[in-house]
């Protein structure tokens, strides 16, 4: 089979399962309000007095340079960044009322409520499909009936595109699957939980061209049941999948990473309101 075949296959295969119906869930995404929040690394201000507002079922993208602080600002919405020794935060990060920093949240309890998709796919490779899809059910929840944990997976498949894919091999390793199709288990291991965010730090970087685009039409659907951040080098593909788009940049090397401006993604890219966006996004720099 040649090439271009393989590819109009796989392109095939995908549009086919982009097309299966999808099992209802009680996920509903939630605002985020961030304010004045500054990120250190011990003595290091990373990322410096952010402010803005994470709209509810909405997909909003961060661009901006390597070394910006993007990933930095995305892991500390749901207290990733603190898993690092040293790592601090001031300022307030709001959701549903509660400051998810305040002293008497947990912290798996918020990773919980805002779960997180990483750049590389990262199933457990020791476990199978089933299980990788389950685990954070396993982790979290009280002792469920194996019907009832049969329903969650393959609803939390389905809703990844990937039921089709793998119903029939659900005891064969995660691992085994191709890099787009590890990628959608890991977006199904993250929703299984019904989050209520779900952060995305460059998912389709490693991914190829077909494999991206998937990721991206599945983006569009799960933002009707999940507020979605996304952080990403591609500039088309903020363009093409979010709603609303906030631009990063860094003066130079050492100083911390600020939020330009953050703006519907039509405006930051034909009119936005900040020469530095315009630079970037039409890539005079960066």
């Amino acid at each position: 089979m040649g090439l271009d075949t393989k590819k109009e296959t796989e392109a095939q295969r995908m549009t086919a399962a982009l097309s299966e119906p999808v099992a209802p869930s009680k996920a509903v995404g939630k605002r985020i309000d961030v304010t004045h929040l500054n990120i250190y690394y011990s003595s290091f201000l990373a990322v410096k007095d952010v402010n803005m507002t994470v709209q509810p079922n909405k997909v909003t993208a961060l661009i901006g340079s390597s070394g910006c602080g993007k990933s930095t600002f995305i892991r500390s919405l749901n207290r990733m960044h603190e898993l690092i020794n040293g790592a601090t935060v001031e300022g307030s990060v709001i959701m549903d009322g509660q400051d998810i920093y305040a002293s008497s949240m947990d912290p798996v309890r918020v990773r919980r409520q805002i779960g997180m998709v990483f750049q590389q796919p990262n199933p457990f490779p020791t476990m199978s499909i089933y299980d990788n899809t389950a685990a954070g059910l396993k982790l979290n929840s009280k002792r469920m009936k194996k019907h009832q944990m049969d329903a969650i997976v393959e609803r939390a498949l389905r809703g990844a595109h990937l039921w089709d894919e793998v119903k029939d091999r659900l005891d064969k390793p995660g691992s085994g699957l191709s890099g787009g199709q590890q990628q959608r288990l890991c977006i199904a291991r993250a929703t299984a939980v019904e989050p209520e965010v779900l952060l995305m730090d460059e998912p389709c970087s490693a991914l190829d061209p077909i494999a991206t685009l998937a990721i991206e039409d599945l983006i569009g659907e799960l933002k009707q049941k999940f507020t979605i951040v996304i952080v990403t080098h591609n500039m088309q593909q903020a363009a093409r999948a979010s709603d609303l788009t906030g631009f990063f940049n860094i003066e130079k090397s050492g100083d911390p990473g600020e939020l330009i401006e953050l703006d519907e993604t039509e405006k930051i890219f034909s009119n936005p309101a900040h020469q530095e966006t315009e630079d970037y996004v039409s890539g005079r720099f960066g």
